[in-house]
């Protein structure tokens, strides 16, 4: 398929969080937005269509989730993953975000331990901390440029009396893709303490070519308590549109995650999120494939320039998400002076790494889904700032 995923598309003035929050986030404007985990890239054109088809019709009312939308994600799943999903375990969800908050009401008593495995997105830690569970840290190690889980330490977190893991499958921000042999010693630990795990696998449609992601759920017994988290928001850049699923086998915990849901009232969802869901997975693959290739060609332009050009600033290889984890250790800054560097001198507006907990402290976060020219403009501005110090 040919997209020209070269063009810019002008977004502001769209109330995108990415350019019209800039202000907010970083007290300027005056940056290069390369931040919030979204594309600048526009949807599959079948998306589009869909969304204009369901919008010709002059009433948008109160909407039930179709057989044909659910049927279109379980098909999915079984060709792109080899994961064959019944029915009833689906359970649809306003987002994966509202997931984790929801999995960990149900599933861990206010007290109880739920562990997290950092540097990881902050809502994994709130989902935790604003409902009054105890959080467990199980930070990742960094080895030879590889982030590893540490499995000693997290056979002492789950001893510890910890009733969840949350786990974040490929891993945003460090971009791992979890090994087979992984998964397993992963899932061994967790059956020992009769641990639940929600699953976070919002980015396993965005592997590298040459990557493969596993889903921790085809590696389970039917003893084993995992709830997977998926969505086409990330993989066809329709996050606005806020709607996921979660795949729930154990019925019992189907239940407890309803029960949630129902006692904040998310059971309803609108017309145009159910269009844009089933159109991406049913048309959206082709488009996919080509994005793939074009975000590893930008991920080894970043690569190769930072090697050339700016050897302190050391790129994470990732293999899968569009989020790049940057080791700027080398640069010698705190993490406020990292902060100045990027915003008020570079003006390039990327993640702090120390937002993503334990281990982020000297890493910033890039987002390359956009144009490679603009990635290049990024590049430039932070080498040649870099220059005149």
């Amino acid at each position: 398929m040919s997209v020209d995923f070269d063009k810019i598309i002008v977004r502001d003035g769209t109330a995108s969080v990415k350019l019209d929050g800039r202000a907010d986030y970083f007290g300027t404007t005056d940056i290069l937005p390369l931040w919030v985990a979204d594309m600048d890239f526009p949807a599959p054109e079948a998306v589009t269509k869909a969304l204009i088809q369901r919008a010709e019709h002059p009433v948008y009312g109160y909407t039930f989730y179709p057989e044909s939308m659910v049927d279109a994600l379980i098909t999915w799943l079984k060709k792109r993953h080899g994961w064959t999903v019944e029915r009833e375990w689906v359970v649809m969800a306003p987002g994966v975000v509202t997931s984790l908050f929801a999995s960990v009401m149900a599933f861990a008593e206010e007290g109880e331990g739920v562990i997290v495995q950092p540097p990881v997105y902050a809502p994994f830690f709130s989902a935790v901390t604003a409902n009054q569970r105890r959080l467990i840290e199980n930070p990742l190690i960094l080895v030879d440029g590889v982030y590893r889980i540490d499995f000693e330490h997290l056979e002492r977190c789950a001893a510890d009396g910890a009733k969840m893991l949350l786990f974040c499958s490929p891993h945003n921000p460090v971009g791992r893709v979890w090994s087979k042999a992984e998964l397993e010693q992963l899932l061994a630990i967790t059956r020992r303490y009769d641990m639940t795990i929600l699953s976070d696998e919002i980015h396993a449609d965005l592997t590298y070519p040459n990557e493969q992601h596993t889903t921790l759920a085809t590696l389970a017994n039917d003893s084993d308590k995992i709830i997977t988290a998926v969505a086409p928001s990330k993989t066809f850049n329709i996050p606005g549109l806020g709607l996921s699923a979660l795949i729930v086998p154990n019925s019992a915990q189907r239940v407890a995650l309803k029960k949630v849901f129902d006692s904040m009232h998310l059971s309803n969802t609108n017309p145009f999120s159910i269009a844009a869901f089933e159109a991406a997975y049913r048309s959206g693959e082709s488009w996919l494939d080509a994005l793939l290739i074009y975000l590893r060609d930008n991920r080894d332009f970043v690569r190769d320039y930072l090697e050339k050009n700016i050897p302190a600033i050391r790129l994470i290889q990732p293999q899968g998400t569009y989020l790049l984890w940057l080791d700027c250790r080398g640069l010698k800054m705190t993490d406020a002076q990292l902060e100045a560097f990027f915003v008020k001198e570079a003006k390039v507006g990327l993640n702090a790494g120390k937002t993503f907990g334990m281990g982020g402290s000297g890493f910033m976060r890039l987002n390359i889904a956009s144009p490679r020219s603009v990635i290049a403009e990024a590049l430039n501005r932070i080498a040649t700032t870099l220059n005149t110090h």
